[in-house]
C-alpha cells in the first residue's frame, strides 16, 4: 500500500498538511467539506501544492509531523522546489 503526505494551499493563503492512503478520495473529502470541523472546511477552495509517497504509514506520519513544524517560508520553499532556500532555512535558527 502507498501512503501519501500532501500539502494544500487554502483560500486564505495558509497551508494544510495531511497524510492518507487514498489521496484522490481525501482531496474529494476536503472539497466536499466531508469533515465539517476540519481546518480546510472554512478555507475553501483549496489546491494541492505538494505530494510525496511512502511505503509505510509510519514513514508518512513522521514526514507529516516534520513538515507541520516548519515555518511558512520553509513550507513555501518545499512547494516551490527551491532546494537551496530550503537548505538555507533548515540551517537558520530564526
Amino acid at each position: 500500500m502507498v501512503y501519501w503526505v500532501y500539502m494544500l494551499k487554502c483560500s486564505d493563503g495558509s497551508f494544510y498538511i495531511g497524510q492518507t492512503s487514498d489521496l484522490e478520495l481525501r482531496l474529494y473529502q476536503h472539497h466536499q467539506r466531508y469533515f465539517p470541523k476540519c481546518y480546510t472546511a472554512s478555507r475553501l477552495p483549496v489546491s494541492l501544492v505538494y505530494q510525496t509517497s511512502f511505503e509505510s504509514r509510519y514513514s508518512a506520519l513522521a514526514r507529516e509531523r516534520q513538515i507541520k513544524k516548519w515555518s511558512r517560508k520553509k513550507k513555501q520553499a518545499l512547494v516551490d522546489g527551491d532546494w537551496a532556500e530550503l537548505s538555507n532555512l533548515a540551517k537558520s535558527k530564526n
